[in-house]
């Protein structure tokens, strides 16, 4: 049974990863006035649901952890003058420069729909074991553990308190 749920969980990150890598193909690849990031995560959905890696409720899913992480990134990087490996908390260096690339080419697109249209900062995320998040840091919310995501990841309990939630960590250059 553990190696099922492993399994699973692996293909569920690789498809994270895939569908981002189709938002990013949208935005270098359409023009930038025809394009949100809802259309090119419903797009980088269809496929993946079309190509019968995922079923359609797995895509949501996933399409939603993908929105909330950009959302996260792009919201922090507007908020302030800090730079994305002050919201990662981690050495930028570790990353593999495309999950880099690739996140920061869909998170800065997104700040700026968000600037376009002023939505106000929403009240951080909470984070649950078993979802998936992209590179960063969660902090948990019951003992305030850091938690760092080098690369895309399944969010497990917190390793001192077995708490399930979590919260993006933020830099505290504001």
């Amino acid at each position: 049974m553990t190696s099922h749920k492993h399994d699973s969980s692996n293909r569920l990150v690789d498809t994270y990863n895939r569908m981002m890598d189709t938002i990013r193909e949208a935005f270098d690849n359409t023009d930038t006035s025809d394009l949100t990031l809802q259309k090119a995560l419903n797009e980088a959905k269809e496929q993946i649901v079309h190509l019968g890696e995922v079923t359609t409720d797995e895509a949501h899913e996933i399409g939603e952890y993908i929105k909330r992480d950009i959302n996260d990134a792009a919201e922090y990087m507007m908020e302030s003058s800090a730079e994305f490996s002050d919201w990662l908390k981690l050495d930028i260096e570790i990353l593999e420069r495309r999950i880099i690339d690739m996140f920061l080419s869909v998170a800065d697109r997104t700040r700026l729909e968000l600037e376009q249209f002023q939505t106000p900062p929403h009240k951080p995320h909470t984070y649950h074991s078993g979802e998936i998040t992209g590179p960063g840091t969660l902090i948990c919310t019951e003992c305030g553990h850091q938690v760092a995501f080098v690369t895309t990841g399944e969010i497990k309990p917190c390793p001192e308190c077995k708490n399930k939630r979590f919260q993006r960590a933020k830099s505290a250059k504001r």
